[in-house]
């Protein structure tokens, strides 16, 4: 186990220490009115920890505070961790952005696009080209989420029993197999929608490099960077670290849920989301990525792949509101935000709803987790907790302004 500490004080990176005090008061009055159980903020510059903030319960019940240690789901801050271990392979020549997903895949071979109707009626056609490993890091692949309930298809993958993106019962090849069968919502690289395509990414990477996508991460990504913690399961020594999981109650309070199956090897591995971390872990990856691919003489990627993975990658150049009215589009602050090979792109900051530059990067997870980066202030961030909302939330944006706030030096 390694441990997050503060290595500097702000003002000597160009913090305000009052501002940062502002930013703890605020999340810490989420907690004193039952809407968080905890948190932990870390905010770094150049690398260096300048503010690390823990406060509340990772276990209310049990009155387990929150520590640098404690080890949280992650969830969809996974997906940024499957592109790099695809780009691993991309970098070795094995694996292309461009290559077909059905050459890996053979189930993707073939696929169908929605053109009309539902159910018995529902009407499709031959795609007029195939999903590429790039759409699928994307999310341009035309796959979708069973839980929207937004389209046509969104039913098909409940009916498939995917309500939870998972076949139950099922590992990963046979819920990609799943996917594979039903139908596309659009043609691939012509549209936005956040779906199950990093699980299928995860089963490429499987296919491609001949492990297990728990082996592969732990031998070239975990390993090498030092995230001692990170993994698809904990430890019994690891388990009482572990923050229980909360969702939002109908009044606005929290209560414990179920949370991912993290105790022995889960049966399905999640690309999208099967992680689980300490905020070590999440800073060694931001530190990866803010090197451009380098972290204390080991380099995983060249620095132009990591440009390429964190610049927009979207039809046209677009933003992530420019697809339409789906449930994925209209999280407070798409204004102005693409999506390169795994991670939001601020592209306008002037259209965002948060303080922001150009080029900033990052992702959140379901239970309110989030990082990002800022190459301009050569900063990074990471908010941890663990609660499932039921609604959207201004949180994020709220955290973004309050570290913007800090900010004495450019």
């Amino acid at each position: 186990m390694a441990l997050l500490t503060q290595e500097v004080d702000p003002g000597e990176v160009g913090l305000d220490a009052k501002a940062l005090d502002r930013l703890d008061q605020y999340f810490a009055h989420y907690v004193d009115e039952g809407r968080l159980p905890g948190y932990l903020v870390a905010v770094a510059r150049g690398g260096r920890v300048a503010h690390l903030t823990t406060h509340g319960h990772r276990h209310r019940a049990a009155g387990l505070p929150v520590e640098p240690d404690t080890l949280w789901r992650i969830y969809s801050m996974t997906k940024p961790v499957t592109s790099v271990a695809a780009l691993l392979l991309v970098e070795e020549g094995k694996l292309s952005l461009d290559d077909p997903v059905g050459r890996h895949l053979p189930g993707f071979a073939e696929p169908r696009v929605y053109v009309s109707g539902s159910g018995a009626d529902l009407v499709t056609r031959p795609a007029d080209g195939p999903i590429t490993v790039r759409h699928l890091m994307t999310h341009t692949a035309g796959l979708t989420f069973a839980f929207y309930r937004a389209h046509p298809v969104d039913a098909l993958y409940r009916d498939a029993n995917l309500d939870s993106a998972v076949l139950p019962g099922s590992d990963l090849a046979g819920t990609v197999d799943v996917y594979a069968s039903l139908p596309l919502q659009y043609e691939p690289g012509t549209q936005w929608n956040y779906s199950v395509a990093t699980n299928v990414l995860g089963r490429v990477i499987e296919e491609v490099s001949g492990q297990p996508l728990d082996e592969f991460f732990a031998e070239r990504i975990c390993g090498p960077l030092g995230m001692t913690d990170a993994g698809f399961q904990v430890s019994d020594e690891q388990a009482v670290r572990l923050a229980e999981l909360y969702g939002e109650t109908e009044a606005g309070g929290i209560e414990p849920i179920p949370g991912l199956p993290l105790r022995g090897r889960p049966r399905f591995l999640s690309g999208s989301g099967g992680l689980a971390a300490s905020a070590h872990d999440v800073h060694r990856f931001m530190e990866l990525l803010r090197r451009r691919g380098e972290l204390d003489g080991t380099r995983l990627l060249a620095p132009e792949t990591v440009d390429l993975m964190t610049s927009n990658q979207l039809p046209g150049g677009a933003d992530l509101r420019s697809f339409g009215s789906r449930p994925a589009h209209d999280e407070p602050g798409n204004d102005g935000i693409g999506f390169g090979l795994g991670v939001s792109v601020v592209i306008d900051p002037a259209r965002t709803k948060a303080p922001t530059v150009l080029g900033a990067y990052g992702w959140t997870g379901a239970a309110t987790t989030t990082f990002w980066v800022d190459p301009r202030h050569d900063l990074t961030v990471q908010f941890m907790t663990q609660v499932r909302p039921k609604t959207s939330h201004t949180m994020f944006q709220d955290l973004k302004r309050l570290v913007n706030e800090a900010l004495t030096e450019a």
